[in-house]
């Protein structure tokens, strides 16, 4: 998968939540190297994983001390070549953060989609 706005990581923990940092890297390398062509995809390494709407996925990462919020384009594995999948970072904050936003519209902090 390409990941879009990882800024948005390295932003939060340097805004004062340095322990977020290493969960937030290991998540990135991790989705880096998928290819998720829906949910049951994201399912099979994110079991806690909530899906909001068609296309928005939370994540519990450090422990279940943050929730990250994507945007997801899924890859379409049956065209020839193969299109790739791109996750847009909207969100990462604490659990309380959380509850203070909507993630469905949440829109991050920069970055353009295409």
């Amino acid at each position: 998968m390409r990941v879009f706005n990882r800024a948005t990581l390295s932003d939060d923990w340097k805004a004062g939540h340095a322990d977020a940092e290493q969960p937030a890297r290991a998540w990135f390398a991790e989705v880096k190297k998928a290819a998720w062509t829906g949910p049951t995809d994201v399912r099979q390494r994110y079991r806690s994983a909530d899906f909001v709407g068609s296309d928005r996925i939370v994540f519990n990462i450090g422990g279940n001390k943050y929730r990250l919020i994507v945007r997801v384009r899924y890859a379409v594995a049956r065209r020839q070549p193969p299109l790739g999948g791109m996750v847009f970072i909207r969100f990462l904050g604490t659990h309380a953060e959380y509850d203070r936003i909507d993630a469905a519209a949440v829109l991050g902090t920069g970055g353009a989609e295409p």
